[in-house]
């Protein structure tokens, strides 16, 4: 899948820019995958806080219930890295009664509907999907797990913006994101995977065929987190969700394909080991 051509090719944009910005902020996931824990979870919710703020920023015409959609995604990661699942269905349901108990008091009830439903948005999209984060990095290998998860997506991502542009002829969502293109999502995949399987050589608790399963399931799960955030931003006409970071855009940009691949893959690794 062709990969966020207008960011990549922002007027002014360089190579050499995205990389002083990319380096840093990759071994800043390193460093926090490897401590896991509290500090992994406090990054997270930093994390989520900025998603959050660039949604909701998007949002502000139906007045998201911002306070909320803070608490609501911490409380997730918090019961995710503290807890279990009875945990996080806790704040889950603590979330929808918190949103519920804050738009309350508002004098100008309009669009009160819309407020609540985009703040749970936030929550579930970005909070769920970071909490999922925390538990993917909390199984056995975990930071491995976590590691290839990533190395699919971002890798995978960088596959199929040059397999598009080299061969992509037919479009994949053309009402949502129109650059985008079968033949690059297959050389996401293929090269996401690819990632993963030589990733795998290198952690003998993890077989190729295992690596091949972590690697197509993350590979097809990011895109598909892509296309959702393109279809929120187009829905609302934005083009990038903010400068987080730098020439590579906002958080959500950047992330949207992970919050889908962290997902999957905590499942598929709890299947695969």
């Amino acid at each position: 899948m062709s990969a966020r051509p207008a960011r990549r090719r922002r007027p002014g944009a360089s190579t050499g820019a995205r990389i002083a910005v990319a380096v840093p902020w990759a071994v800043f996931a390193i460093l926090i995958i490897h401590f896991g824990g509290t500090v992994f979870a406090v990054a997270l919710v930093g994390l989520a806080w900025v998603a959050l703020h660039e949604l909701f920023t998007m949002l502000r015409p139906v007045r998201p219930v911002t306070l909320a959609g803070f608490a609501g995604a911490a409380g997730l990661i918090a019961a995710a890295a503290y807890g279990d699942q009875f945990q996080i269905v806790l704040a889950s349901v603590g979330s929808v009664l918190l949103t519920f108990l804050l738009v309350l008091p508002r004098h100008d009830r309009r669009h009160v509907t819309l407020s609540i439903a985009v703040t749970l948005l936030g929550i579930f999209w970005i909070g769920m999907a970071l909490a999922h984060a925390v538990l993917l990095r909390g199984l056995h290998h975990g930071d491995g797990l976590l590691v290839d998860v990533l190395l699919a997506t971002f890798i995978g991502d960088t596959a199929a913006y040059f397999g598009g542009r080299a061969w992509g002829t037919r479009a994949l969502a053309p009402r949502i994101s129109p650059a985008k293109t079968v033949e690059g999502l297959i050389t996401g995949v293929l090269g996401g995977t690819l990632a993963v399987v030589l990733a795998s050589l290198y952690q003998d608790w993890f077989s190729a065929t295992q690596a091949i399963a972590l690697g197509v399931s993350a590979s097809i799960a990011a895109p598909t987190g892509d296309l959702f955030e393109s279809m929120v931003k187009r829905d609302l006409g934005v083009k990038d969700s903010g400068r987080f970071f730098g020439e590579h855009g906002g958080a959500l940009d950047r992330l949207d394909a992970a919050f889908f691949a962290v997902v999957v893959g905590y499942y598929v690794s709890r299947a695969l080991l």
